[in-house]
């Protein structure tokens, strides 16, 4: 049984994305690489160039929007020190049913079986620790070894992924014994090789917790980007128009304090 609730950081975390893309024709782009609007966010700089000359980028939320990118080398930055000082979001009646159904890379109806034969037992937190349990000790984090069009089933079939498989395979199992469940991309201080991060968020009781099986950074001082279905909401670049490779990218964040221990008897609160 998981007793309490993680306790959510009020340090200062200072999240920093670099990426560098080759425009091939004129395209439009959406990067989800800014933190979420939930969170209090200071100092926030978004700067974007192509071949050294500045172009326009607008953000909208955790949306950075580039349109009529000419062709050359686009450089996008973006930072920002983000400080939490309002309680979490509730869930509504509306995210309980849209978080609850089968998605493209979440096919919790084809796990169905499986979910109920090895969790059929459990429910609230220790549903939500036996699912995050389960997937850490039967599937093996490898990094490059999950395609992008790769979801749950693949994942388990594999028996091995990255942290999106992870997110992907948890949510399933979680929506197929009738749990509410998202993947949320983060910014996570702690996380090693850093990288955006991915993790699941389950609905208990009206809240959002947060699920994670790679257990690879600490869930107390993550910072929310993009929440969402499965992947195709969380993807940090769409191309909308035109033709871009992404060629480098470098992402960082930090905490002006010690990492939280994350006590994973405990629940713990993404914003």
């Amino acid at each position: 049984m998981i007793d309490g609730i993680h306790p959510v950081s009020n340090h200062r975390r200072l999240v920093t994305a670099h990426l560098e893309l080759f425009v091939a024709e004129e395209s439009d782009i959406v990067l989800a690489i800014a933190a979420a609007g939930e969170h209090v966010r200071h100092d926030e700089e978004l700067l974007s160039s192509v071949d050294g000359f500045p172009i326009n980028a607008t953000l909208h939320g955790h949306l950075c929007f580039l349109e009529n990118v000419p062709p050359g080398l686009l450089l996008v930055d973006y930072r920002a020190t983000v400080l939490d000082d309002a309680p979490p979001v509730a869930a509504t009646v509306h995210d309980r049913f849209q978080y609850i159904r089968p998605s493209r890379y979440c096919e919790s109806d084809r796990l169905g079986p499986l979910a109920r034969a090895e969790f059929g037992g459990l429910t609230g937190a220790d549903l939500l620790a036996g699912v995050s349990s389960w997937v850490g000790l039967n599937i093996a984090y490898v990094a490059g070894s999950s395609r992008p069009i790769d979801g749950a089933v693949a994942t388990l079939l594999g028996r091995e992924g990255v942290c999106r498989d992870f997110a992907h395979l948890t949510a399933a199992l979680l929506r197929a014994n009738n749990v509410a469940a998202r993947v949320v991309s983060v910014y996570a201080p702690g996380l090693m090789p850093m990288d955006f991060h991915v993790v699941t968020e389950a609905c208990l009781d009206g809240h959002w917790y947060v699920v994670d099986p790679t257990r690879l950074a600490p869930r107390g001082s993550m910072v929310r980007i993009a929440t969402g279905l499965d992947a195709s909401d969380i993807a940090f670049l769409t191309t909308l128009r035109g033709v871009v490779e992404l060629n480098f990218m470098s992402v960082s964040a930090t905490t002006d304090a010690d990492l939280p221990t994350d006590d994973l008897r405990q629940l713990a609160r993404l914003r």
